[in-house]
């Protein structure tokens, strides 16, 4: 699955940090504003504890999770949809993403001088979605533009598209994100090819010191305070603390590491599966002695699309998809066991795969 989500934040809010520890690619940081000269891309393996208990249960050569790709996007400034700091080039960078993390600074570190002059995460995220706004306003108002020329002259459906890219612009004035917008879900198509930058679904992160990773802290609370009503999700991480995590190999001293710190599991590991339900991801199984397997696929996808993630062929040919759930395969420890039970399934073309599903596809090409 080509999806990206990217990270985004003002300079120095440790995202690159985070964006470290999530992935298999290393990006520079640095205590200097504007020191990236590019994107940072990377892959990150999504944890998935329901591998290890499949495993259990089929003798395999090799277990291989799901994985997503991930961008740091170089920190933003004030005037950035104008071509401040880093300007519009990384303002694209964020238009080919599918979701965003945004990285908000709850620390105080007088070494890392905030661009800003204070630590404010409430501001910081005002000012970051205050260019996304303009930048999509713009892109709007020039679209409307054209359309409304279209429908002067009588261009069939122009009229109506008039009607839905006004209230996009109405929306977006009064500061409020494209995604918001009361406009029906068909009528999202006359701005689907802008790729608006506020019509992406945003998971906030706050990043802590070491102090307040299992609790936070009072910037965390008024991050809180300002998102309580709306829908967004929020986690907070000790950026510093998970990047000496990541670079612990033993797992004992993972273990002690994190239980010092008031922590169950890596904060990253969190990240990374509200990052996955974030771009709206489901994870299938293939299960066998060669490797056992976890594929993604976006909500609603049918067996053959499903398939096809796996190989076109498979798609192509299809022919059947034969279904365990997961939890009856866990329960009942065997496909056999399944068949006996009378929970093994044959799907055909329109079966809507489930997460957790365990599929073998049978085609023919």
């Amino acid at each position: 699955m080509a999806l990206q989500c990217g990270i985004v934040g003002l300079a120095n809010s440790g995202k690159t940090t985070i964006f470290n520890c999530l992935s298999n690619t290393r990006g520079e940081t640095s205590a200097y504003a504007f020191s990236s000269s590019k994107s940072n891309v990377g892959q990150i393996q999504v944890p998935d504890q329901r591998l290890q208990e499949l495993a259990r249960y089929q003798v395999t050569q090799k277990v291989i999770p799901t994985t997503v790709e991930i961008v740091d996007i170089p920190g933003l400034a004030k005037g950035a949809s104008k071509g401040e700091g880093v300007g519009n080039r990384f303002l694209a960078d964020i238009r080919n993403t599918d979701a965003l993390i945004h990285v908000l600074r709850c620390f105080d570190d007088p070494s890392l001088p905030h661009m800003e002059g204070s630590v404010d995460p409430v501001r910081d995220i005002e000012l970051v979605d205050f260019e996304l706004l303009v930048k999509d306003l713009e892109l709007v108002e020039r679209k409307l533009q054209k359309v409304d020329k279209l429908s002067r002259i009588g261009e069939k459906g122009a009229k109506h598209g008039v009607e839905v890219l006004t209230i996009y612009k109405e929306h977006l004035e009064q500061l409020k994100p494209a995604l918001t917008a009361p406009v029906k879900e068909e009528e999202k198509e006359w701005v689907r090819d802008m790729q608006l930058l506020s019509m992406k679904p945003v998971l906030y992160v706050c990043n802590v010191d070491e102090q307040s990773a299992s609790g936070g802290n009072h910037y965390v609370e008024r991050v809180r305070d300002f998102l309580s009503e709306t829908d967004a999700q929020l986690l907070v991480i000790a950026g510093a603390l998970e990047a000496e995590i990541a670079e612990l190999e033993d797992s004992a001293d993972r273990e002690a590491f994190l239980e010092d710190a008031g922590l169950t599991e890596p904060g990253v590991n969190k990240l990374i599966r509200s990052a996955y339900d974030l771009l709206n991801l489901k994870t299938f199984f293939t299960v066998g002695p060669k490797e056992i397997r976890a594929w993604t696929i976006k909500e609603g996808m049918t067996a053959p699309q499903a398939a096809g993630v796996i190989h076109s062929d498979l798609e192509r040919g299809f022919i059947r998809a034969e279904v365990m759930k997961y939890t009856d395969f866990v329960t009942l420890g065997s496909e056999q066991a399944v068949k006996s039970a009378g929970k093994f399934h044959v799907e055909g073309k329109n079966y809507v795969v489930q997460d957790g599903d365990l599929l073998h596809i049978r085609f023919n090409v």
